[in-house]
């Protein structure tokens, strides 16, 4: 059976844990080269080790934080030199900041966490869109939350920034209607990852899907085939 993203050149943020994680070992599966970045060099390396033991890909390893913004430039003028394009990009770090009213967050966390889920998504769109020209089927897909567009009491930094993310998106994906690259976004909903446990503290995490269950759906984003373009998709367990 010939695997969907067979020899495609993949990035995906936030790789070390949760959805960016079950993520990174589909698109193994899948047949794709990984790259993936997260602040964490050792939990990248055992992934790594896992990706190679069940699938005998090598992934490349960028360890990165997303708001050395500079850093991101280096990774886009690196994967260029290495690869010379991207066929698939997935916008999957984030950061909750804290829960609590609008007006008493502090304007540290403010800052970090438009630095960590905004500007540096439109630092790597900057950095990776001609990367993803350079692809016959460049794919851009970014992660995004129900709080992005139904607001909710105290979610503030987190929601604003995830608004923020969804219409960078849609206007990138206007921006790209005549080319090869197809724009998407991904609400996941509720699931089973160490963000939603610090937002949900008293949740029966067995009542909550599991980031394999909705591996899937990027799967079939970052493809070839897929012609969804501007679009949000609600992640529904495979």
């Amino acid at each position: 059976m010939r695997k969907r993203l067979e020899g495609r050149i993949t990035l995906i943020t936030g790789a070390s844990r949760g959805i960016g994680r079950a993520m990174a070992k589909r698109f193994a599966a899948e047949g794709a080269h990984p790259i993936l970045t997260a602040r964490t060099t050792a939990a990248l390396e055992e992934l790594d080790d896992e990706i190679r033991t069940e699938t005998g890909i090598e992934s490349t390893l960028i360890p990165l934080d997303v708001t050395d913004y500079d850093a991101i430039d280096q990774v886009g003028a690196a994967l260029f030199e290495r690869f010379g394009r991207l066929d698939a990009f997935v916008a999957n770090h984030g950061t909750l900041g804290t829960l609590m009213p609008l007006h008493q967050l502090g304007p540290k966390v403010w800052d970090r966490v438009m630095g960590v889920n905004l500007t540096a998504c439109w630092r790597m769109t900057r950095s990776f869109d001609p990367l993803l020209r350079a692809s016959d089927s460049g794919r851009a897909i970014y992660v995004t939350s129900t709080v992005g567009h139904q607001p909710r009491a105290f979610w503030s930094a987190y929601a604003i920034s995830k608004a923020g993310l969804e219409m960078m998106a849609r206007i990138y994906a206007e921006e790209t209607e005549k080319t090869n690259i197809r724009v998407n976004l991904v609400n996941p909903g509720p699931t089973r990852t160490g963000m939603r446990a610090a937002a949900m503290p008293g949740e029966d995490v067995k009542t909550v899907k599991t980031p394999e269950s909705i591996a899937h759906v990027f799967v079939d984003l970052a493809s070839a085939e897929c012609t969804k373009h501007g679009e949000m998709v609600v992640a529904e367990p495979e």
